[in-house]
């Protein structure tokens, strides 16, 4: 049984041994000359503005969160739909419960104002 998984395992092996190869023959053939150009920070061809260390709002992370909670919810629906025929009203039934409970969700964050943005 072991045999099956073992061009997955070497598969594995060849991509952590090219990383490390990669890392270690860059440190050593390429050229270190630091300058303040080169450490600044880069955003969008632009002067960096502000600290790097700065902090970010709770609202940032709350929103992405949800972002990401309603994608993959969102997800669930693609393989539901092509077997809709198959599951016939039961499919259609749980389907409905389950974008029932994500619009409710959907209200309640939307009523303690989280989606808002300051």
């Amino acid at each position: 049984m072991l045999a099956a998984y073992l061009p997955i395992i070497g598969l594995v092996i060849v991509a952590i041994a090219f990383g490390l190869i990669s890392l270690v023959a860059s440190s050593l053939i390429g050229q270190k000359k630091p300058s303040s150009v080169k450490l600044s920070p880069y955003e969008c061809g632009c002067e960096p503005v502000g600290s790097a260390r700065e902090r970010f709002s709770v609202k940032f992370y709350i929103i992405a969160m949800l972002f990401i909670l309603f994608d993959i919810e969102a997800v669930f629906l693609y393989p539901w739909s092509i077997l809709f025929k198959r599951l016939g009203m039961f499919g259609l039934v749980e389907m409905g419960v389950f974008i029932v409970i994500l619009f409710v969700g959907y209200i309640y964050v939307w009523k303690k104002g989280a989606l808002e943005w300051e």
